[in-house]
């Protein structure tokens, strides 16, 4: 999977008027309309009209990207010259793998995925087995580690900006699926539920360094590319799962 350019510089290049920040943040919160929210898959998922074994489909696959998470966000940080921002991106990676007792709250993001998992009838060890994940899935998720670990910093960084959208998605599932999905465990849904405040964090410090280095029009067209490419992992994941489903409506490794 490669950096989609969609976004083609302006004729004049670099001598078009950059946007203020103001306008450059605006047309970054417009690529939402490409936001996997609006897969039909997902509008499916969220209006209640999955089959278990569907839900156990896209956990079990979705857990994937879960655990590429923390090694794109490591792969950041490493590439990050400087402390003050290193200092602010290694939260995310606690935030995934845990940190201090590693119970509770502090278990990570990981974990609670992977109680999810067994909310909806996947026990631990098959989650984390893999069994059973698309190959497209492993191919996007990989292509988005490797951006992160060969782009420069503030691109890779630029790419998280998805988190933007995040929080409706995870509002949707808490307001829905309670209803939708009585057969799940509701402390399953605690991933959600964590994933709301944590996003505006992260998003306050991705838009300052977005901002502050795609300073052209040409690099502002460039973070709409990155954007986007991003958005298509997410968009690609969801096609791939939808096929998953259809070919295997009873999961194979039951």
């Amino acid at each position: 999977m490669e950096l989609a350019k969609t976004h083609r510089p302006d004729p004049a290049g670099d001598q078009a008027t950059a946007w203020t920040r103001t306008e450059f943040e605006a047309q970054l919160h417009a690529q939402g309309a490409g936001y996997h929210i609006h897969h039909p898959f997902n509008v499916r998922m969220n209006s209640g009209q999955c089959a278990p074994d569907e839900i156990r489909h896209w956990v079990r696959n979705r857990f994937y990207y879960q655990i590429c998470i923390p090694r794109k966000d490591a792969a950041i940080l490493a590439n990050m010259p400087g402390r003050e921002n290193r200092r602010l991106w290694i939260e995310r990676i606690l935030d995934h793998d845990g940190y201090g007792d590693y119970t509770g709250s502090a278990a990570g993001g990981i974990e609670a995925w992977t109680r999810l998992g067994e909310a909806v009838g996947i026990p631990r060890d098959d989650l984390w087995s893999l069994r059973g994940v698309a190959p497209a899935v492993r191919f996007a998720c990989d292509a988005y580690v490797n951006f992160a670990a060969s782009a420069p910093w503030q691109e890779a960084v630029c790419s998280s900006l998805t988190e933007m959208f995040a929080p409706q998605i995870h509002k949707d599932r808490l307001a829905g699926w309670p209803t939708h999905y009585p057969w799940i465990d509701a402390e399953g849904l605690n991933y959600f539920r964590s994933r709301i405040p944590l996003a505006g964090r992260d998003v306050a410090h991705g838009l300052q360094v977005t901002l502050d280095h795609f300073t052209t029009r040409t690099a502002q067209h460039r973070a709409l590319d990155i954007l986007q490419f991003k958005l298509d992992i997410l968009w690609t994941m969801l096609d791939a799962i939808e096929k998953v489903c259809l070919d295997h409506p009873q999961p194979p490794w039951d």
